[in-house]
């Protein structure tokens, strides 16, 4: 907070310069907004461009918003509790029966979307260098995250976090604006709020459903605030460029968001492609952009994915430990960090190498583990929702810092449609 009011007051540098010196600053966001913008948002969001053009945005825009105002709320609660409570001792005290629902979850989530990851990492940078076998790629993947999960875990994930942000900037805004975007189109799917006839290969309700579990961040809304934890903002003074830190990340989300759903719209749709794999995103780029419009689109994919495995690695694997810690009373001693715990180095190394197995070859199919997994995230939005709309409510914990109208309305709304979703969910698996 001080260096931030330190660079604000230096007239001498230009407008350029503060702005690096804050992006240096800023941290927590940004790692989660590069945490959750995983395959889910690369599959689902030119999934639907592809299917059903611009007519789904409107679910884009109201996940990011729900995303937005869930990580705040946690974050305030992480800052502002007077008992320096972490997120998951705040809901283990409303029940025991939450740190074994979201240790649970978070074991059987984490272990998914790291495979999504994983895999998708390796069949992008098989494409990008023509060599080798996308298997033996993902070990690498994997190889490459365990050396940067080492000492100075969170440090090294957010510094890698900031170098990944710009490659997708250049890879994605570079392919949106070539693809040229049709104002119009964005604003009618913003406010039209319909639901689309059948017409591609996955289901309405399936795309839609895996939209609001990639976008809304379902379970990974848990991790960010142990990101602030890490970064030492945990107290009411952090509570500015916290909220600025987030919102820039936010930004980031929807400008990275809307140019994935463009390529979709603007080019796959044009062309009848329907999205069944990697590589028919890959094969309707290079006919408008040749082998260079494919290559940027790999750098993109890998820059999307692996932000991920090592954000999700170090988040879930935090909250893992914290529901551990949380059923067996463990009790951290004051200042110490979790990934300082020998726990959280053993759940973090499992959550890496367990998911290769979906890498092998034949086992599964990326797109099909993606839309799978994001729509299954949804499951824990009411626990997540009711536990959050709780505590964050609790005034003999957070004072006159409780929520307003506004951010309730979210989280009733967020509540119902979690449970709609929950129920639909489990009656396909029965259909």
């Amino acid at each position: 907070m001080e260096l931030q009011k330190e660079i604000n007051a230096q007239p001498d540098k230009t407008l350029l310069q503060k702005m690096k010196d804050t992006l240096r600053l800023y941290g927590p966001g940004i790692v989660m907004i590069l945490t959750m913008m995983g395959a889910g948002d690369l599959v689902s969001s030119s999934v639907s461009g592809s299917n059903y053009g611009y007519a789904l945005m409107w679910l884009l825009v109201g996940s990011l918003l729900i995303r937005y105002v869930i990580c705040n709320i946690m974050g305030r609660f992480q800052m502002f509790n007077n008992q320096e409570m972490t997120i998951l001792e705040g809901y283990s005290r409303i029940h025991k029966f939450f740190p074994y629902f979201f240790g649970i979850a978070s074991l059987i989530i984490g272990h998914l979307i790291i495979a999504q990851m994983i895999k998708g990492s390796g069949i992008a940078l098989a494409w990008m260098f023509g060599v080798g076998d996308e298997f033996l790629w993902s070990i690498g993947v994997v190889l490459t995250s365990l050396f940067i999960m080492g000492r100075n875990a969170y440090r090294n994930v957010e510094l890698v976090m900031k170098v990944l942000l710009g490659v997708l900037t250049f890879c994605f805004v570079g392919l949106a604006v070539y693809s040229g975007p049709s104002v119009g189109g964005i604003i009618k799917g913003t406010i039209g709020f319909g639901l689309p006839e059948e017409t591609g290969t996955y289901s309405v309700i399936l795309v839609g459903l895996a939209l609001v579990g990639a976008v809304a961040g379902s379970l990974t809304n848990l991790i960010y605030p142990y990101f602030l934890q890490d970064k030492g903002w945990t107290k009411p003074i952090h509570k500015k460029i916290q909220r600025n830190d987030l919102l820039f990340g936010f930004i980031c989300a929807i400008i990275l968001n809307l140019a994935i759903w463009i390529v979709g719209a603007e080019i796959l749709r044009p062309n009848g492609i329907q999205v069944e794999s990697v590589e028919d995103i890959s094969r309707a780029l290079s006919m408008h952009m040749g082998q260079l419009g494919s290559w940027i689109f790999y750098l993109g994919v890998f820059g999307i994915l692996y932000s991920s495995v090592i954000g999700t690695a170090n988040g879930y694997g935090k909250v893992i430990t914290d529901c551990y810690y949380k059923i067996t009373n463990k009790i951290l001693k004051k200042d110490q960090k979790i990934e300082g715990d020998p726990t959280f180095k053993w759940i973090s190394l499992f959550l890496l190498i367990s998911p290769i197995i979906w890498s092998i070859p034949g086992v599964t199919g990326f797109i099909a583990l993606v839309l799978f997994t994001n729509a299954l995230n949804v499951v824990g939005l009411p626990a997540i929702a009711v536990g959050l709309l709780i505590i964050s409510n609790q005034k003999k914990y957070l004072g006159k810092a409780t929520n307003n109208w506004f951010e309730n309305t979210v989280l009733v709304v967020t509540t119902v449609l979690a449970i709609w979703g929950s129920y639909k969910i489990l009656m396909s698996f029965f259909a």
